[in-house]
């Protein structure tokens, strides 16, 4: 059970609710994590303002899922592997073998592992990449655009793992487990 209540529209205050009346609008459901997020306003806002100005960048919509499964399973999110993994099949259309790939670092689309590698140097430095982290990158044909965006996914990422893992959100996606 969540840590903290999951606000339903129908009772939020009128700030949350047309958060959460956005959220169904945009998506066409309301996640338990944006439910969630609203216990503070100001949380679920900045998450959207987030998310919306990486989806308006320039790495294409699969490759941020991608990296949004290495993230979940490197940190071990099983809230936010089940919601990307269902996002990633379901919305994206990434076949389940690259959604495998991805939960490991790796791709068969060229972009999308320059992408993941530079992700999983982040990720397992906590920030301090090498030099030759971002130069591979960049060989592999990331633009300093990309390679800003994928920084910036990975920092989105670890937001939406550790504040799913603290309230240990209730799961309301199919069930996908880091540790399988």
């Amino acid at each position: 059970m969540s840590r903290i209540p999951l606000i339903q529209p129908e009772s939020a205050s009128p700030a949350a609710a047309d958060l959460l009346n956005g959220v169904q609008r945009a998506m066409g459901v309301t996640p338990n994590m944006t439910k969630a997020m609203v216990n503070s306003p100001a949380v679920l806002k900045g998450y959207l303002a987030f998310s919306g100005a990486l989806a308006g960048g320039e790495l294409r919509p699969d490759v941020r899922e991608r990296i949004a499964l290495l993230a979940a399973q490197e940190n071990e999110c099983d809230y936010c592997l089940s919601a990307h993994t269902y996002i990633a099949t379901k919305v994206t259309k990434i076949d389940e073998s690259e959604v495998e790939q991805a939960r490991r670092g790796k791709s068969s689309d060229p972009q999308a592992d320059a992408a993941l590698n530079l992700a999983q140097a982040v990720l397992r430095s906590r920030g301090g990449v090498a030099s030759n982290d971002v130069a591979a990158a960049r060989e592999a044909g990331l633009s300093d655009a990309e390679v800003a965006e994928v920084i910036a996914a990975v920092g989105l990422s670890a937001f939406t793992n550790y504040f799913n893992k603290a309230v240990d959100t209730d799961l309301d996606w199919p069930e996908v487990r880091h540790d399988q």
